[in-house]
């Protein structure tokens, strides 16, 4: 049983869903989900995470059970946006974690929203410039003509995706959600996010030696979806970052939950 329990807010007119651990603490967490899973990524770290802060986790706009909007499908205007979450649940100077498409955002909200966060921790998502991505999320950036994605049913992607987990089972209840998550033509409306990549990520490279914010990124070593280069391409022009690689693949929040949650919360410590 998942010590996850979600509840839906209205954040500029989008129905949001969105989970808060027990329990007071004197700092705060803003944890997004990856795609294509949910909040529900947490699962396996939610427990070791809430022992050193509140927690707030969502579903980003468009992603999980989130409303989608398309003028928030992509990585600045969701930077934004996540400024406008932080600031609706009161979250005065949270640390934020934002692994996978939450990486790009993240850094653009940080740049562009300078001190409003205590510390940030990305990694998996796309960075470099040249673009350096894997397969699928190269065929999904770079694809001209998106027709065949719209005779695919998107629980077939998610369950190709999540069946790349190694060490880690996933419990049947997160799977569910997961698969539920990306129903119809959701998937392929969502892959509007990454396919700005080749736009937005120039730009945002420009900014990234301005972000003062402490910055930690994690990356898995074998991840063949978001190879180690955007991590270390980050890691090179981020001031006072520190980079941690672990021995998994793209989904290590959940392959080496343990891992994952003892780089956080050590980082969370320091700042």
């Amino acid at each position: 049983m998942s010590e996850i329990k979600t509840r839906f807010r209205t954040i500029d007119g989008l129905s949001v869903r969105y989970a808060e651990s027990d329990g007071s603490h004197d700092h705060e967490a803003l944890l997004l989900s990856p795609w294509p899973e949910s909040l529900y990524a947490y699962d396996a770290t939610w427990s070791r995470l809430a022992r050193h802060a509140r927690l707030i986790a969502v579903d980003l706009p468009g992603f999980g059970h989130s409303q989608l909007r398309e003028d928030l499908l992509s990585p600045k205007a969701m930077g934004d946006f996540i400024v406008r979450i932080a600031d609706e649940f009161g979250l005065a100077a949270p640390h934020v974690v934002g692994p996978d498409i939450g990486t790009s955002a993240v850094l653009f909200a940080a740049a562009r929203h300078p001190e409003r966060f205590r510390s940030v921790v990305v990694g998996t998502g796309g960075a470099a410039v040249p673009l350096q991505l894997g397969s699928p999320l190269h065929d999904w950036v770079h694809a001209e003509d998106l027709t065949p994605y719209r005779s695919i049913d998107p629980k077939v992607i998610v369950n190709v995706a999540v069946g790349k987990i190694e060490g880690y089972e996933l419990p049947e209840t997160v799977l569910e959600d997961y698969l539920a998550s990306y129903t119809g033509l959701r998937f392929v409306e969502q892959m509007r996010y990454v396919r700005a990549y080749p736009t937005e990520l120039p730009q945002l490279g420009e900014l990234l030696p301005t972000i003062e914010t402490p910055v930690q990124i994690i990356n898995g070593l074998k991840d063949p979806v978001v190879p180690v280069a955007n991590a270390e391409y980050l890691h090179e022009r981020l001031p006072g970052s520190r980079l941690d690689i672990i021995d998994g693949g793209h989904f290590i929040w959940e392959e080496a939950a343990d891992e994952y949650a003892g780089i956080v919360t050590d980082w969370w410590q320091r700042h």
